[in-house]
Formats: C-alpha cells, structure tokens, sequence
C-alpha cells in the first residue's frame, strides 16, 4: 500500500509543478488590444461550448452511475463518477492553458522574434494539459485502490439493490476491486467520446466551411478574421485538439493499468506473492513516467527560457539561437523515455527480484521492464513512421503536394494511398512487440507494455498540445495583422505541430490496440470457457466479428454524415454573412463572430448523444441477447478494423493537411519538362503559391483529411476500449442473463 501513497505524492507534486507553469504562462502579456479582444473571444467561446456539453455529460454519467450502484456493485456507480470528474478536471485545466496561452505565443513570437523563446511558450502552455492528464488519471486511480484496501480477489460485493433485499434482486456478485477499477476507467472513457465527438464535430464543420468560403470562394489567407467561420475554427482547436485529446488520452492512460490489474488477477491468483508484485509495478512505472515526463518537458522549458548575460559592461537580455523545434521536442521525449526507462529497470529488480517466478517469465525479473521498453519503443518507431508518411519535410506529402497541380481527384486519390501503404509499417511494429511481449510474460506482458507505450505521456501529450496552441497563435497573428516575420515563426510551429499531433495519434491507436487485446483477454477470463467444439460456439464468435466490423464502419459513417451537415449549414451562414454584407470583405466592418460560433455549438451539440452512446449500447444489447461469445468475437472484429482504419484516417488527414501547408509556405516549385525547378529572371525558383488551382485542390484535399484525422480517427480508440471496458464490467451478467 505504501508504494500508491508514494505514487499520490508524485501526483501532488506535479500539481504544483503544473499550478507554478500556469501562471507564469498566465503573467506573460496578452500584446495588442486586438490581439486581447481576439484571445478573448476564443476563451470565452471555449468555454461556453463545454458548459452547454457538460449539461449533457453530467446526466448521462448520472444515470448510467445510478444503474452501476443499484445492479452491479454498490461503490462502482461512486467510482464511475470519480472517473468522469478526473476526466473533466483534466479537460478544463488542459483548455485553460491552451486558451491563455495561444495568444501569449503568438506575443513572444512578436515583441522576442526569437523562436526559442516562442517555443517556451507554446510548450508551458501545453504541459498544462501534459500534466494534467497522468496526473489526473493516476490519482483517480490511486484513491480507487486505497479505499477499496487493495487487490483481494477472495473479496466479493453485489449492487445495492441485492444488498436491500438479502440477495433476492440484483445479486449479481462480483469481485470489488475489479469492478470498482474498471468502472472508473468507464467513467473516464465516457467523458472522452463526448468531448471526442462534440469537439471534432465543432472544429471540422468550422475549418472546412472557412476553408471552402474564404479559400476557395474569396481567396481570403489562412485565418483571415473578414470569414467569420474562422473564430469558430480558432475555437474548436481548443475544445477539440486541446479538450478532447486530454481526455482522450487520460482515457488511455487509465485504461492500461486498469487491464493489467484485472489480467494479473486473473493469471497469478494462486500466487499470493506475485499477485502482489504484478499488481504494484503497474503503478510504479506509471507514477515512474509521471515524474520522467515533468523532467523532460519542464528541462526544454527551462532551456529556452531568457538569459541576462553582460556584454561590454552592461546586462543584455539574450536568447537561444538556430532552434530547431522539432529537434528541442524531441530532445523532450528523449529525455522523458530514458527516465523512465531507468526508473521502470530499478522498479524491476526490487519488485519481481526476490521472488520465484514461474516459466512463464521467460527473462526472470527483468521480463516485465522488457515489456515496458517494447512498448516505449513501439511508440518511438510508430511516431517515426507516421512523421515518414506525415511530415512536412516527407516525400510522400511532396508528392502529394506536386498531385494537386494536376487536380482535386489526383490529390484525394494519392491520399488515399499514402493512407493506406501507412498501415503495415505501423501495425507490423505492434504486432512483433505484442507477440514478444506476450512471449516474455504472457498476457501480463502485453498489458505491461500497453502501460509502457503510455507511460511518459505527460511528455506526448504536452508536445501535442503544443500544435494546436502554435496553430491558434499563428491565426491570432493572421487575424491582428501581424508584421509577416511573427508569421514565419508561428507556421514553423504549426506545421511542427502537425507532424506532433499525427504521431500522438498513431501512439495513442497504438497503445489501444495493446490495451483492447489486453481487455478482451480479460474479458475472457470473466466466464467459463466456451466449448470451441462446437458448431454455435464458431457461429456466435464469426458473427460478432462481422457484426464488430461493420459496426466501426457505421460509426465511421455517423462521424462523417454529422461533420459533412454541420459544414454545409456553417458555410451557408459565413457565405450569407460575406454576400449581404460587402463591408466585411474591404474590413470596413466585423463579421457576426457571435451568430458562427452559437451555431457551431448547437450542430455539435446536437449530433453528439447518438455515436458517443453508441459504445455503451450496442455490447449490452448484443450481451443480453447472444452471450459473451458473440461480445468476444464483436470485440475482436472491431478492434481489428477500428486500428487500421483508424491508421488509415489519421495519416492520410496528417499528408492532406501538410500537403496544403507546404504549398502555403511557399515549398511548391514549378517544374520544367526535365523535372528541374524552373527559375525567374531572378534566379528564384518560381512557386506555386497561395490561390493558385494546385492551392484550391489542396484545400480540397485537407478538407476531405480535417474530418478523417480530427473526427473519426481519434474516436474510433476510444470506441474500441470504451466497448471493452463496458464488456468487462457486464461480463457476469451476459454469462447468467442471455436470451441465445
């Protein structure tokens, strides 16, 4: 027990790290008035948007927390609602710190015209969300475990209702700990599909209609305030890219214990000793990455902060020069997975050490720290590929980018297979790492390294809020006119935190495909074998992988039908308001940003119940009426296809939108007959620039990837593992109560 309150000081110390970041981000000026006004709306926008989701959140976590409490078990309605609330703190912090800190990056870029000290900034403000999210999960956790007393699978608990009436309704007994941990996880992924579905709804139908209208319409810049829709944009990038990927990933990072508390109780349950030990490492490596992360992301902080140096005699204030942002947040993750790594080996040998181990320890005391680092490197190297197939500097979006001079349906086809050819390298990677894992120390193993891929994502998803933070400081200069040197700093940035954003997201697909196989591993374990003789037995299972398939391609289909509709009302709205209008375009006159931003929030809102509720019902339905062999066989057919579509979505939405920015930052040259760069009479290569046709198709291309990379392929993890954990918490049930 000792090792979790060691873990809830950890927390409590990245509390106050976190609380010493915010407002020194807080204490840097805001710049001009317009820039204030600006920021302003944003913030206030944002955080209208989660107020109204949130009227929606709160009596859904309710109900589904009072039905958990009255027929399940009576404390894991409570811990359902810990799960929400850890999720929700999180979110808040995370959007805080992304809407106070856009503008102030956008201010260090022009008052230091430094990009280290830009970098500072736009990385403080997304440790905010960084921190919170381990911290947040973990903690949450922690008091789960404390409460409950610890592992005792000798333990046994039933709903209140079956407490009320002596066992005569609703006396489903199940094990506490297990129920009471996997209902916090629940509660965490419930926030997230929510604020997943609603924030990519409410960003993408803003940035696509902006795009179409002001782009290709009127040839107004990336960002330009005279389209109104663009402060909408401005705003879902917070409640999206900032909001939903903190809860995302919190839900991920919580989820991964979780399966490996629920399969080490389950493969070492005749071993007290072991049970023990795999039960606490679990949360040693995860506070361990907790406290690697705080180092490694607070040390680049710290690096580029301002220096006074005196020079001849007097005290100059001075910065860092020829930065490389990529490279200072990779130096990040460098030295956040070392940590870790070192803490995870030390954890090892003191926790598994003095034990006998059985065979299945293939490597002794130092299997499970050989799990974690797979997983760590399986992180790395899906990052690497993705940035290959995502990255600005990648000859697959040159080509891409080279496609649109030729048309709109080159450019959508060539996408498509980018996205495509980006699936084996990535999925190869974690299956080799999932089979050797498991080969070390069997299913455990698996899980461990799940644990391990997420384990410094402190770091991960502080450099991923870096990206949109850049992209909102880069509007902000856009919007306020800024001198075009801030710009070149804040593109930089961005077009850095596109590449950040894709490899979050392949990491986070990733760490869902080891932790889903980890879940229905566990859920497996919930019942009695089934009779794999049997005719009924195949039956159910290839038909609950056919219907899991075809499910997360309706879910596909729901994401997409919602943000198409949402984008065509919004882009009717900022076209009538430019049309009647004709003082907006000269800037004679401010856009109606108020009746956008309303009207945004009301097409997300409003078809947000019915795909973030899809995961919760679909495996209690099929449960009830075809057991937990069909719910085993949906999980895997799901899971199956969910990972390699959502692979599929998110790299070729990264190539779509690099593609577009490469031409925006002037990297597309004109090519002669020899395949040269053709030159001017001033012996510069001649671009193929903004409003050109090459730019309007890849307009077109990015539209297509916006609504593939920010909706649909960053809810399709959290719909696989939320379908999982809500299958492992009703796995009793399915068994007693079926119809088939």
């Amino acid at each position: 027990m000792a090792v979790f309150y060691v873990v809830i000081v950890i927390t409590l110390i990245t509390f106050v790290v976190l609380g010493r970041n915010f407002f020194d981000l807080k204490n840097h000026d805001e710049g001009t008035e317009e820039m204030q006004e600006l920021a302003l709306i944003i913030r206030n926008g944002a955080k209208t948007f989660l107020k109204r989701e949130y009227r929606i959140i709160a009596p859904t976590v309710g109900v589904v927390a009072i039905i958990y409490l009255f027929f399940m078990e009576w404390a894991s309605g409570f811990t359902f609602i810990l799960g929400a609330l850890m999720s929700s703190c999180a979110c808040l912090l995370g959007m805080s710190g992304g809407t106070y800190g856009n503008v102030r990056t956008t201010n260090a870029a022009r008052v230091t015209g430094h990009m280290s000290r830009t970098i500072r900034i736009a990385l403080m403000s997304g440790s905010i969300s960084g921190f919170a999210v381990p911290a947040f999960g973990i903690f949450g956790a922690c008091i789960v475990w404390i409460a409950t007393g610890g592992i005792d699978f000798n333990a046994s608990s039933m709903s209140l209702l079956g407490l009320i009436t002596g066992g005569k309704l609703g006396s489903v007994v199940t094990n506490p700990i297990a129920m009471r941990l996997t209902t916090y996880s629940l509660g965490c992924s419930v926030v997230a599909m929510f604020n997943r579905v609603a924030g990519g709804n409410y960003t993408k139908a803003a940035d696509i209609s902006a795009d179409i209208v002001g782009k290709n319409v009127h040839n107004l810049p990336e960002d330009d305030s005279r389209m109104p829709n663009t402060i909408a944009d401005f705003i879902g990038d917070c409640v999206n890219d900032i909001a939903g990927n903190v809860s995302d990933l919190l839900e991920s990072f919580v989820a991964t214990p979780v399966a490996t508390i629920l399969i080490t109780a389950q493969a070492f349950k005749d071993n007290v000793a072991l049970l023990g030990a795999a039960s606490i490492y679990p949360f040693i490596l995860a506070g361990g990455g907790l406290l690697a992360s705080v180092v490694g992301v607070n040390y680049i902080i710290l690096k580029n902060r301002k220096q006074i140096k005196v020079i001849n005699g007097v005290e100059t204030e001075v910065s860092r020069e020829g930065v490389d942002p990529e490279e200072e947040l990779n130096n990040a993750t460098l030295v956040s997975a070392i940590a870790v790594a070192a803490i995870g080996l030390f954890a090892a040998k003191a926790v598994f050490g003095s034990l006998e181990l059985p065979g299945m320890f293939r490597a002794g005391w130092l299997s499970p720290w050989i799990a974690a680092v797979l997983g760590m490197g399986s992180s790395v190297a899906v990052g690497k590929l993705t940035e290959v197939y995502t990255s600005l500097k990648s000859r697959h979006v040159k080509a891409l980018a080279y496609m649109a001079t030729e048309g709109e349906a080159f450019v959508v086809t060539k996408g498509d297979a980018i996205g495509s050819r980006s699936i084996l390298a990535p999925c190869s990677v974690i299956v080799v790492s999932m089979i050797v894992s498991g080969t070390l120390c069997g299913t455990y193993g698996i899980a461990i390294a799940a644990l391990g891929m997420l384990s410094f994502v402190g770091t991960t998803v502080s450099i991923d809020a870096f990206g949109p933070v850049a992209d909102n400081a880069g509007g902000i200069a856009e919007s306020c006119h800024l001198p075009e040197e801030v710009r070149e700093i804040t593109d930089e940035l961005d077009a850095v935190g596109n590449t950040t954003a894709a490899i979050g997201k392949g990491n986070a697909i990733g760490a869902a495909a080891f932790a889903t196989v980890a879940l229905i591993m566990s859920f497996i374990g919930s019942f009695p074998s089934p009779d794999f003789t049997e005719l009924m037995t195949w039956i159910m299972m290839v038909g609950g992988m056919i219907m899991g398939g075809a499910l997360i391609e309706y879910f596909i289909s729901l994401l997409t039908d919602n943000t198409t509709a949402a984008a065509r009302d919004l882009a009717d709205a900022g076209a009538a308001q430019l049309n009647n209008n004709p003082k907006i375009l000269t800037g004679e006159e401010r856009p109606d940003y108020e009746s956008i931003i309303r009207k945004a929030s009301d097409d997300a809102l409003g078809h947000m119940f019915v795909p973030a509720i899809l995961a919760l019902v679909v495996p209690v339905v099929c449960g009830f009426l075809f057991g937990p062999v069909f719910i085993l066989g949906l999980l895997i057919g799901s899971t199956i296809v969910a990972i390699t579509r959502a692979l599929f979505m998110g790299n070729s939405g990264g190539a779509f939108d690099n593609a577009k920015k490469s031409i925006e930052c002037g990297m597309l040259y004109e090519l002669g007959e020899d395949g040269e760069p053709l030159v001017d009479e001033n012996g510069k290569f001649v671009v193929i620039g903004k409003g050109t046709p090459a730019h309007k198709a890849a307009v077109t291309g990015d539209t297509v990837g916006d609504t593939r990379k920010d909706v649909v392929g960053v809810a399709l993890d959290i719909f696989i593992k939320l379908m999982s954990t809500m299958s492992n918490t009703l796995a009793p049930m399915f068994y007693a109560y079926r119809l088939f």
